[in-house]
């Protein structure tokens, strides 16, 4: 049997239940996983609050790494004893768990160097953070990016990147301790927005420029003051709701701004064709492995523990990585 977190209905992290379920045979096309680690993202509440709606009772999380104990009819891209780690969305819901029977399509087979863990706790955020850096715009050196939650998952794996690339990143953070591991991650310039205008201060740092593009995450309540810290013809990229949704309005407002272009991208999107995932994940893999990018783990859970790491997550006491392990 195995052990797997499922909620019968949405609500808060409470509603999180570790319960037991048989795993069966993999049929064809499909493998039995024996899971290692598995990542805590932040859109795992959306499906435990109901943002993202699901059929009910049903599991979570959707994203994980382990070890392939068996193989059904027609698998060809990984074999019994392989490493891998997998990403997506409704086709991969219900990571956590022990073990589970799932499609081998959207195994990843991991490269030596990269051990599940880390794996369990980047596959998400860095296939994310690989598209935002290579698909989204066409970043050249001394271009500025201005990006939320730098502290977070996808926040310190972007700004490495970024550093890279030769960009000047500003970090917004909430806490002082939050803005030391930013910048001890590439943030050339942190704010901190609990107590500074991030607009303000992003026209301050750019001698009232602003920025190129800006990666937000957070959604409603940070919002305006993405935009406002654009410069003229900048790039919006919303790239997830933290705070909320933002509410509708009317697209005048992109011009009035400064002719500004946005965007609401999903890593569904950028890796649903097999050649451009492989591309991507090769990319980060390759960073990761020679240390040109560092997978801050943060915090270890297990599994018997996910209420605490959604309450964990939610309160923003996270930084870096989460991940349950098995």
């Amino acid at each position: 049997m195995a052990k797997v977190v499922r909620f019968h209905e949405t609500g808060a992290p409470q509603v999180l239940r570790l319960e037991d379920m048989a795993v069966g045979t993999p049929g064809a096309g499909e493998v039995r996983l024996r899971h290692v680690a598995v990542g805590l993202n932040y859109a795992d509440t959306y499906f435990r609050n109901g943002t993202y709606p699901i059929p009910l009772p049903n599991g979570i999380g959707v994203e994980a790494a382990g070890v392939v104990e068996q193989v059904g009819e027609g698998v060809s891209n990984v074999q019994v004893g392989d490493h891998v780690t997998y990403t997506g969305f409704l086709n991969t819901l219900g990571a956590y768990s022990t073990e589970r029977i799932i499609s081998a399509a959207p195994l990843i087979k991991l490269p030596d160097g990269i051990a599940c863990e880390t794996a369990a706790a980047m596959t998400m955020r860095g296939l994310t953070s690989a598209y935002l850096m290579r698909r989204i715009y066409a970043f050249k050196a001394g271009d500025t990016l201005l990006l939320h939650a730098a502290a977070g998952g996808v926040g310190l794996i972007v700004s490495q990147w970024a550093k890279l690339l030769g960009l000047t990143v500003i970090g917004t953070v909430s806490t002082e301790e939050k803005a030391a591991v930013a910048k001890a991650h590439g943030c050339d310039h942190t704010i901190n927005y609990s107590h500074e205008d991030v607009a303000k201060r992003v026209k301050d740092i750019t001698s009232g420029a602003g920025v190129h593009v800006v990666f937000d995450s957070v959604g409603k309540s940070t919002f305006h003051a993405s935009l406002d810290s654009l410069k003229k013809r900048g790039l919006m990229v919303c790239v997830g709701t933290a705070s909320g949704t933002i509410p509708p309005f009317d697209p005048q407002l992109l011009a009035m701004k400064g002719s500004l272009f946005m965007t609401r991208p999903a890593l569904a999107d950028y890796i649903s064709d097999p050649v451009e995932k492989a591309e991507l994940a090769k990319e980060l893999f390759d960073h990761v492995a020679t240390g040109r990018i560092r997978i801050e783990i943060n915090q270890r859970y297990a599994l018997e523990d996910a209420v605490k790491a959604h309450e964990d997550l939610e309160s923003r006491k996270t930084t870096g990585s989460s991940i349950f392990v098995i």
